[in-house]
């Protein structure tokens, strides 16, 4: 796995994100969400993981999609940015 260059993120840069949620959230929700793409997986406890992946126009609109999602009542398991387009 390749490392993210972390000197060209800023609050304004354009990047691709993964977030990954407990729970189960299907993609009726990408509008609402950043147009991002969602993939559901269950773990071993039988647990739904969400995984929400695409690309987002700086951290204001990442905020917005974590707070989304924090409103929904969805825990957060980690955010990862993996490409950053400057």
């Amino acid at each position: 796995m390749s490392e993210i260059t972390t000197n060209k993120l800023t609050l304004t840069t354009p990047a691709r994100y993964r977030i990954r949620i407990q729970g189960y959230l299907d993609n009726t929700w990408a509008n609402q969400l950043g147009g991002m793409t969602f993939t559901n997986h269950l773990t071993s406890k039988e647990s739904a993981v969400t995984v929400l992946s695409g690309q987002l126009m700086d951290q204001a609109e990442l905020f917005g999609v974590l707070s989304q999602l924090y409103g929904l009542g969805f825990p957060l398991i980690s955010v990862e940015c993996l490409e950053v387009n400057s």
